[in-house]
């Protein structure tokens, strides 16, 4: 905001947003307060007592809403739109028996998992979720085991790859801060990922199905009598709808890894036409259209059939995309509070080994402000000027780059969007998302840094 500085220092600031957290999970828990009427009641009134100017309050809110909105509206929306299709053609359960034939009903979840994995290496974490959800909820529902025990290794496996891998945005940006090589992160980001699902994913999928066995009452594409199903899709032809939006979105990736290793021009117009079509919005409507045809058309459905399946994809999504963007809201609000200036302002001179300094600082502006690529991005270019005057091997630069990474993935809770959409798109209630997600992205972080951290010692 122009013309105005915030004069409270990090220890105030962190106080407020301890105590609008505190507000925030009593309201929804204890008084059980809609989470979409609490985020924006706790939002408004953390923005007066961080000293936000009055006449600019509701513009903040605002803004905030519509930028996570709008990201997330269209990637959840496009999505349920394509995950309904899929699930209403059979394709979701041909592909479901298909898996569980190959690898078997105990290896299900591993299965999900490492398909996640292979997905997750050029599509965003909240978009392949959403793509991959209708094959967890139709693998969930012909198994009947806890939908935990499939979903935490789906997720997981698009969070780890989103955060450490090339050509992710986030690793991307922390490379060209850290000047690290661009190649070598990638390569060493996919060693480490793996050790880093198999526990945070897969290990931890199964505790939680244990101990939060809820069962898929009602999944986020409505419920399909398989059995009234006629003329069900190949299992190559799902495949194929599956893949469509993960070759265009590869497509984006790849050319922004060649951009940022010098080897294409982002000005060029063909560079600008293909990266627009390989967008993540731009290529789930391409899917939505090419699977409209392939899965409805000439199956024999007709137009206004088409129209009606599409149509009861929205309703559902409803709820997720306006809580989601109200989480955005109000990290949004700490954000623009600059907690995350007067933390780097005090985290500048900690005394700490180098790695263990990028580590701390990402997940103090992880906890303070939500965002992981905030906090990723404010950590990284804060330290940077420390590795780039110190004697590091261009290992222990790559290792740093990760921990950093790591750190920036700690424990996401209220304040970050990504934490509602998780547990709005699994059923789960605020207290069971902390139980589990929360402590999900913790163990994910800690087992991120202790690798780079050995990464950095040994090198």
């Amino acid at each position: 905001m122009d013309g105005w500085t915030q004069t409270m220092t990090a220890g105030p600031l962190l106080g407020i947003a301890a105590a609008a957290i505190a507000a925030l999970l009593i309201l929804v828990i204890r008084f059980k307060l809609h989470a979409f009427l609490a985020l924006i009641l706790v939002s408004l009134i953390t923005a007066f007592a961080t000293g936000i100017p009055v006449d600019q309050i509701v513009p903040t809110l605002v803004n905030n809403f519509g930028k996570t909105l709008g990201a997330v509206a269209l990637l959840v929306g496009l999505g349920a739109m394509l995950g309904r299709l899929v699930e209403n053609s059979g394709g979701a359960r041909v592909l479901a028996d298909r898996m569980i034939e190959l690898f078997g009903e105990k290896r299900a979840p591993l299965a999900l998992g490492v398909a996640s994995l292979l997905m997750g290496f050029p599509i965003f974490f909240d978009a392949g979720l959403i793509v991959m959800l209708p094959i967890v909820f139709a693998v969930a529902r012909r198994l009947g085991g806890p939908i935990l025990l499939y979903a935490i290794p789906t997720a997981a496996a698009f969070s780890v790859m989103h955060v450490f891998v090339p050509p992710h945005p986030g690793p991307v940006t922390a490379s060209e801060l850290y000047g690290a090589n661009l190649g070598i992160l990638m390569l060493a980001g996919l060693v480490i990922v793996l050790p880093m699902w198999y526990v945070s994913g897969y290990l931890w999928g199964k505790f939680c199905a244990k101990h939060y066995s809820f069962q898929l009452a009602e999944s986020l594409f409505g419920k399909v009598d398989n059995d009234e199903i006629k003329n069900p899709p190949t299992v190559g032809t799902v495949i194929g709808m599956l893949l469509l939006p993960l070759v265009l979105i590869f497509m984006n990736t790849g050319l922004d890894f060649l951009r940022a290793a010098g080897m294409a021009d982002a000005d060029q117009t063909w560079f600008q036409v293909l990266t627009t079509l390989g967008s993540t919005p731009i290529a789930l409507l391409i899917s939505v259209l090419v699977a409209a045809i392939v899965l409805g058309t000439r199956r024999g459905e007709n137009g206004s059939a088409i129209e009606k399946i599409l149509e009861s994809s929205l309703g559902p999504i409803c709820s997720v995309v306006l809580i989601t963007g109200a989480g955005g809201m109000f990290g949004g609000v700490l954000r623009a509070s600059g907690i995350g200036d007067a933390l780097a302002d005090s985290l500048g001179d900690l005394g700490l080994p180098v790695i263990v300094a990028a580590y701390v600082v990402a997940v103090v502006m992880r906890l303070a402000q939500g965002s992981a690529t905030v906090a990723l991005v404010t950590a990284a270019g804060l330290m940077a000027p420390a590795v780039a005057t110190g004697d590091y091997s261009t290992m222990q630069v790559i290792a740093v780059t990760l921990a950093t990474a790591a750190g920036s993935v700690f424990a996401g809770h209220v304040n970050d969007s990504g934490f509602w959409l998780v547990g709005r798109l699994l059923g789960m209630d605020v207290r069971t998302t902390l139980k589990t997600w929360t402590v999900q992205q913790t163990i994910e972080s800690v087992v991120g840094f202790i690798l780079a951290y050995l990464m950095f010692i040994i090198f």
